[in-house]
C-alpha cells in the first residue's frame, strides 16, 4: 500500500509539459484571477439555495416548479460543456472566461429584475451556462498558469475554491436574506459588483496561453484519452458520490434543517450545505499532502458513514446527529473530490487538456443535478424526509462501490502523455 501511495504522489507531482501553440503563465495574479472567477461561479450558483423558500411563497409556485428551475440549470450547464468544452483549445483560455464572466452577469440581472418564474428560468439557463464554460475554459487556464515547481497547486485550488464557493455562496446568501434589507436581490447586486471587478481582472491581468488559435468546432467533443480510461472509470464512482452529496444538500439540505429543527431561519437554511461545504474544504487544506489515492479512500469511507448517520439521524428526529453527520460527509465531500480530481487532471495529456476536463465534469455535474431531479419529483409523492432517506441510501451504496473500485485500481506510474482521440474529435490544434 505504501508503494502505490508513492507511486500516485510520483504521478499527481510530475510536471505537465506545455501544450503546442501555448506557453506557461508565470504571472501568479493571473492564477488567482482565474481561481476567483471559478470560485464567483460556484458561489453564484449555490447563493439562490436559501431564497427559493422566499420565490416559492412569494410566487406561489410549487415543489415541481422549483424542480423544473433546477432542471434548467443542469441542462443549460451540462449543453455548454458538450458544445464548447474545447473551446479555449482553439480560441484560447482568456475569451471563453470572459465569455463565462459576462453569462453570469447576465444572469445576476435577471435574478435581480424576477417578478415571476419566467424570470428565474432565464436567470438559471444563463447561470448554468455560465458555470459550464468556467468549470471547463478556467479549469483548464489554472492548469497553463501554475508556477511549474508547484505542478500539483491547479488541482488543490480547483477543489478548495468549488467547496469554498459553494459553501460561502449559501451561507452568505442565508444571512443577507435572514438580516440585511432587500432579500430577494442584495446578494444578486454583491455578487454583480464582484463579477464587474473579475470582468476587469481578467482583461488586463490575465495572460492568455494560447497562440495558436484555431477555428473553433460546435459540438467538438470530449474525450478520455485510452491510456487514462482505466483509472477514470476508478475515479468516476467517487466523483459522482461526492457531487450527488453536495446536490443534495444544496436543494434538500435547507428543508431537512428546518424540518428537524423546527425553524424557518435562512442562515440556518444557507448554513447545512454551508456546514457540508466547509467541512470539505478544511479538509482538503488539512489534507492536501495525501496522494490522490489516500484521498479517494477516505473520502469514500466518509462518504459511506456520513450518509449512513443522516439516515439515523432523520429516522429519531434528531437534529444534532444530522449536524454531526453532515460534519463526517463533509469530510468525505471535500477529499473525496480532491482525490478523484487530481488523480484524473495529472492524465490530461496538453492537447487534450480541455476535452478530458470537460468529460470530468460532464459526469461530475451529472451526478450532480440528475439525482436532484429526481428527488424533487418524488418528494411530492412520498414526502421530504423518505425521498431523503432513499436519496442518501442509494448515496451510501454508490460510495462503497467507489471504495471497492479505487482500492482494486492500481493509479498509473506517470502522466499520460499525448494520445490521439478517436476519430471525429481530433484535436482542434491539429487544422
Amino acid at each position: 500500500m505504501a508503494g502505490s501511495h508513492r507511486t500516485a504522489r510520483h504521478a499527481a507531482t510530475q510536471p505537465i509539459p506545455i501544450p503546442k501553440g501555448a506557453r506557461p503563465g508565470t504571472s501568479p495574479r493571473g492564477f488567482w484571477t482565474v481561481a476567483a472567477v471559478l470560485g464567483l461561479s460556484l458561489t453564484a450558483a449555490s447563493s439562490p439555495t436559501p431564497l427559493y423558500g422566499v420565490y416559492a411563497a412569494r410566487w406561489g409556485f410549487s415543489a415541481i416548479t422549483l424542480t423544473v428551475v433546477f432542471s434548467v440549470y443542469a441542462v443549460a450547464l451540462l449543453a455548454a460543456l458538450l458544445a464548447f468544452g474545447t473551446l479555449s483549445d482553439a480560441i484560447g483560455r482568456k475569451p471563453v472566461v470572459l465569455l463565462a464572466l459576462a453569462l453570469q452577469v447576465i444572469s445576476l440581472l435577471c435574478f435581480i429584475a424576477a417578478t415571476g418564474v419566467g424570470w428565474l428560468l432565464a436567470a438559471r439557463v444563463a447561470q448554468g451556462a455560465a458555470t459550464g464554460l468556467a468549470s471547463a475554459g478556467v479549469s483548464a487556464a489554472l492548469l497553463d498558469l501554475q508556477p511549474a515547481r508547484r505542478p500539483g497547486r491547479a488541482a488543490l485550488v480547483n477543489a478548495l475554491v468549488s467547496t469554498g464557493g459553494l459553501g460561502a455562496g449559501a451561507l452568505g446568501s442565508g444571512a443577507l436574506v435572514e438580516y440585511a434589507p432587500h432579500p430577494d436581490r442584495l446578494v444578486y447586486i454583491v455578487l454583480l459588483l464582484v463579477a464587474g471587478v473579475l470582468l476587469a481582472g481578467v482583461r488586463f491581468r490575465v495572460d492568455e496561453t494560447i497562440t495558436d488559435r484555431t477555428r473553433p468546432r460546435l459540438w467538438s467533443g470530449i474525450a478520455v484519452p485510452e491510456q487514462a480510461r482505466p483509472t477514470f472509470l476508478a475515479a468516476v464512482p467517487c466523483l459522482a458520490a461526492t457531487l450527488a452529496l453536495g446536490g443534495l444538500y444544496l436543494s434538500l439540505g435547507p428543508s431537512l434543517a428546518g424540518d428537524l429543527s423546527h425553524s424557518h431561519n435562512h442562515l440556518l437554511g444557507g448554513g447545512v450545505p454551508a456546514m457540508l461545504c466547509g467541512t470539505g474544504a478544511l479538509s482538503i487544506a488539512a489534507l492536501r499532502s495525501w496522494s490522490a489515492r489516500t484521498c479517494m479512500i477516505a473520502g469514500c469511507i466518509s462518504l459511506t458513514v456520513g450518509p449512513a448517520l443522516t439516515v439515523v439521524a432523520l429516522s429519531v428526529s434528531d437534529a444534532g446527529l444530522f449536524y454531526a453527520s453532515t460534519v463526517v460527509a463533509g469530510v468525505g465531500f471535500g477529499v473525496g473530490y480532491l482525490g478523484a480530481f487530481r488523480s484524473l487532471v495529472v492524465l490530461a495529456a496538453p492537447e487534450h487538456r480541455a476535452a478530458l476536463v470537460s468529460a470530468i465534469y460532464v459526469v461530475a455535474y451529472t451526478a450532480f443535478s440528475v439525482p436532484v431531479v429526481v428527488a424533487g419529483v418524488i418528494d411530492t409523492h412520498i414526502g421530504l424526509r423518505d425521498t431523503a432517506t432513499g436519496f442518501l441510501a442509494v448515496l451510501a451504496v454508490l460510495a462503497l462501490t467507489a471504495l471497492i473500485a479505487t482500492l482494486r485500481t492500481a493509479p498509473p506510474a506517470q502522466p499520460v502523455v499525448a494520445t490521439p482521440l478517436p476519430a471525429g474529435l481530433n484535436d482542434p490544434h491539429s487544422s
